[in-house]
């Protein structure tokens, strides 16, 4: 107690006790400022425990991209498609994306309504940050796709820096996609705010770059949508790619994606994915090698087919698994002496060491084809002790039965008739080379290339791809009867095929 001048007593005057909701309001925009200078994901977990229940962000193009627990995605999704279906939910709209809160049961509902809506005012106050950094963000992004093409993937991370330069360390492979059409600068934008590039999308980093000129590759019409996801060798890259398929569908560009490659191999996967862009319609994203369930990754046993390539690739080092990779996909030794920065008499010393090593035949398609199976395959759980020597029969009896190898060839080359089924044969013994097989078939030239484009279109598949023509080969060998493939042709008189008669 206190004496006033006048002498009077007074009671000194405290501090106002502050009542429960302002509690409740400090304390939820507290820890979800707190959440949200870490991460969006921070915040959209904070936000979850807030309300006692889950939450998840939602973008139209990219669906969940954050989500928590991560089992909650599916149920956001639905309820930003249809919010009306789902009352009990709080919906509540943000730029380019949804926020969808599920509380539980005892949260009361001014407590759910401040959470959802201090939630989309601090992805609003992110959304601004990233908009001011991302003309430089993407600048780095072209500079680091840059380096990569030309074989620099060390220096490519450190121009990324930072944690983008660890992941790109760690990362040993990456996948191509490369997509074109008049709409490629919108879907460049909403690609950049779904997948969030200067994050993970998962476990893999995107870099994203507008304009494929400008990077070496010339696109159709001058636009060109280019994504190279980094990633480990047995790295799920599924959800990119779900990803760029709808970009694609949405913005109605026309795409393509390579195999996964090791970074040397990037300018190889960079050619590989302009050349399933160019054989895909409007609106799709075609994958290069498009076996889709007859690829020999989804019908052999993993750990069988694990196993067998480990044991075949037992004697090489990482420099000669390279090269082979290299010259395999690539298709030649000058081309795999750019792509490795060696000269061409470098590569092709290591592939006489290579062939020594495993006694066989490098010039065999069936033994190159039996290799790129090897190299493509997934990583072992453990190392493997000794070595094993390339099978006389194209696909391994440890992998498939010589019935289920049957049965695998057979579907796969069904829809070809005899006379596509030989000549297509023919000309994957010959490497891929249309001189000499026409030569062997007795075929003009054109004639061949004619039938070639139409086995490629019969099949949906790209026969300038290593990979495609690597498992018809082995098809083609597997269900081929005894005796010269040019013997099994159908003709009706001379060198020239007639066809037969209606």
């Amino acid at each position: 107690m206190t004496t006033s001048r006048a002498g009077r007593a007074q009671h000194r005057a405290g501090p106002a006790s502050a009542s429960p909701v302002e509690d409740t309001t400090y304390e939820v925009a507290r820890r979800l400022t707190h959440a949200a200078g870490r991460s969006g994901a921070a915040l959209i977990a904070e936000a979850a425990t807030l309300a006692d229940g889950w939450a998840a962000l939602v973008n139209p193009v990219a669906g969940a991209v954050h989500s928590h627990p991560h089992t909650a995605g599916p149920a956001g999704v639905r309820a930003a498609a249809h919010p009306r279906a789902h009352p009990h939910l709080t919906v509540q709209q943000v730029p380019d994306a949804v926020v969808v809160l599920g509380p539980g049961e005892a949260t009361p509902a001014p407590r759910v309504a401040l959470i959802a809506r201090m939630t989309a005012d601090l992805l609003l106050v992110r959304a601004r940050q990233a908009e001011e950094t991302r003309g430089a963000e993407q600048r780095l992004h072209t500079a680091a796709l840059h380096l990569l093409l030309r074989g620099h993937h060390r220096l490519a991370a450190d121009v990324l820096g930072g944690g983008a330069a660890a992941h790109a360390t760690r990362a040993t492979h990456a996948t191509v996609y490369r997509l074109t059409g008049s709409s490629a600068p919108a879907a460049h934008q909403a690609l950049w705010r779904a997948a969030q590039p200067g994050t993970s999308l998962g476990d893999t980093r995107m870099l994203v770059s507008l304009d494929g000129r400008s990077l070496g590759g010339g696109s159709l019409d001058g636009r060109e949508l280019v994504v190279v996801a980094l990633h480990g060798p047995q790295e799920d890259h599924g959800p990119t790619l779900s990803l760029l398929t709808r970009i694609a569908e949405r913005y109605q560009l026309t795409g393509g994606a390579a195999d996964p490659a090791p970074l040397d191999m990037i300018p190889t996967a960079w050619a590989e994915a302009g050349t399933a862009r160019n054989s895909a319609a409007t609106g799709c994203l075609v994958p290069v090698a498009g076996l889709g369930a007859h690829g020999l990754l989804r019908v052999l046993p993993v750990d069988r087919l694990a196993a067998w390539s480990a044991a075949v690739l037992q004697p090489f080092d990482r420099e000669q698994r390279r090269t082979l990779e290299a010259w395999l996909r690539s298709g030649s030794a000058q081309a795999a002496a750019h792509a490795l920065d060696v000269s061409e008499g470098t590569v092709r010393s290591r592939l006489r060491g290579i062939s020594a090593l495993l006694a066989a035949d490098l010039d065999s398609p069936t033994v190159q084809a039996q290799l790129l199976l090897a190299l493509r395959a997934p990583a072992p759980p453990e190392p493997v002790a000794s070595s094993v020597r390339l099978p006389a029969s194209p696909l391994p009896p440890e992998l498939l039965d010589p019935g289920q190898a049957d049965r695998w060839a057979s579907a796969l080359l069904e829809p070809l008739d005899t006379r596509l089924r030989t000549a297509l044969r023919c000309w994957l013994g010959q490497r891929g080379r249309t001189a000499p097989a026409a030569t062997e078939l007795g075929l003009h030239r054109a004639t061949l290339t004619a039938w070639l484009n139409k086995c490629g279109h019969v099949l949906g598949l790209d026969l300038s791809s290593a990979t495609v023509r690597a498992e018809l080969h082995l098809a083609a060998e597997t269900i081929a009867p005894p005796g010269d493939a040019a013997t099994a042709l159908p003709r009706r008189g001379g060198r020239t095929y007639r066809g037969a008669r209606p």
